[in-house]
C-alpha cells in the first residue's frame, strides 16, 4: 500500500503551508509587506488501467482509466502584491506609495533594490536614506539648516533652506515597476532584486500616468495580511495535517491486520 507515503506527502506539505502562514502573520506589522500563499500540485500517477484501452476486439475501449496518485507538493509560494493600508505618521521623511511601483534603493554592493517601505531618513551627509542607510534613488540631500520638507504626489522633494521664504526644489523621487511584481526576489529588510522571472524595471516618476502610482507623504504602508483570513488558514491547515496523519495511522492498523492473517 502506497497511502503511508501518500500522506506523507500531504503532512510534508502542510507542514510547508503552515509556515508560509507563520511567517505572513509574523510580518502582520512590517511596513510594506506583501502576504504570501502556498500553491498545491498533485504528483505523478501510477496507472493500472489507462483510459481508451480496447477491451474487445470490436473497439470497445475504457471510458475511465485507473490512476492512482502519488500524493501533493507544494508548487510554489507567491506574493500576493495587493494595496496595504496607509497609516498616518506625522513624520515628513514617511512615504507610501498609493498604487503600483517600488522605491529604487542603492545597496552596498552596488546592485539596485526596489521596496514598498517608505520610512526614510536622512544620513550624516543629509542624504535620504532606509533605516538601514542605504541611499535612496535618485540621491536626495538636504542641505544644512532646510526645514518644511515637502514631497508632492509626483515625487517633487523641496525644502526651506535657513530663513528663504520661497521653497527650493531639490530633486524628485521616481518609481520602479515589473511586468511580473511576484517575481522579485526577496533578500530580507523589505527589500526586493529583479529576476529574469520579475523582468526589467520600468522607471518612471510617481502619477505620471505611466501606470505607476502616487506618493503620500507622511503615510506608511501597511502589510496587506488580513489576520482573521490567516488564523482560517491556518485551521484548515491544521485539519489537513490531521486528516493525513490518520490516514497513516489507518494503514498501519490494516498492515497489521494483514500480518496478523498471515500468522
Amino acid at each position: 500500500m502506497q497511502s503511508v507515503y501518500i500522506a506523507a506527502t500531504g503532512m510534508t506539505a502542510q507542514e510547508l503551508n503552515v509556515e508560509v502562514i507563520a511567517n505572513n502573520i509574523a510580518n502582520l506589522q512590517t511596513t510594506g509587506f506583501k502576504r504570501s500563499r502556498a500553491e498545491f500540485q498533485d504528483l505523478l500517477y501510477q496507472t493500472i488501467a489507462r483510459v481508451g484501452t480496447e477491451t474487445t476486439t470490436q473497439g470497445n475501449m475504457l471510458p475511465v482509466g485507473i490512476e492512482i496518485g502519488a500524493g501533493v507538493k507544494i508548487a510554489g509560494t507567491p506574493r500576493i502584491m495587493t494595496q496595504g493600508a496607509l497609516l498616518p505618521t506625522g513624520n515628513e521623511l514617511d512615504l507610501a506609495i498609493r498604487g503600483d511601483g517600488f522605491f529604487r534603493i542603492l545597496l552596498p554592493d552596488g546592485r539596485t533594490a526596489y521596496t514598498r517601505d517608505g520610512s526614510f531618513q536622512t544620513d550624516g551627509q543629509g542624504r535620504l536614506v532606509t533605516v538601514n542607510g542605504f541611499i535612496v534613488q535618485p540621491p536626495i540631500t538636504f542641505p544644512q539648516n532646510s526645514h518644511n520638507i515637502t514631497i508632492n504626489a509626483q515625487g517633487q522633494v523641496s525644502v526651506i533652506v535657513g530663513t528663504d521664504t520661497t521653497p527650493t526644489l531639490l530633486g524628485q523621487l521616481d518609481l520602479a515597476n515589473f511586468i511580473n511584481p511576484p517575481g522579485l526576489a526577496a533578500i530580507g529588510d523589505n527589500l526586493f532584486i529583479e529576476t529574469v522571472a520579475s523582468g526589467t524595471p520600468q522607471v518612471g516618476f510617481p502619477a505620471d500616468n505611466n501606470g505607476l502610482g502616487s506618493l503620500q507623504q507622511g503615510d506608511l504602508e501597511q502589510s496587506n495580511v488580513n489576520p482573521v483570513q490567516q488564523i482560517a488558514d491556518l485551521i484548515a491547515a491544521q485539519r489537513a495535517y490531521e486528516m493525513n496523519s490518520k490516514v497513516i495511522v489507518t494503514a498501519d492498523t490494516m498492515y497489521q491486520t494483514v500480518a496478523n492473517l498471515v500468522r
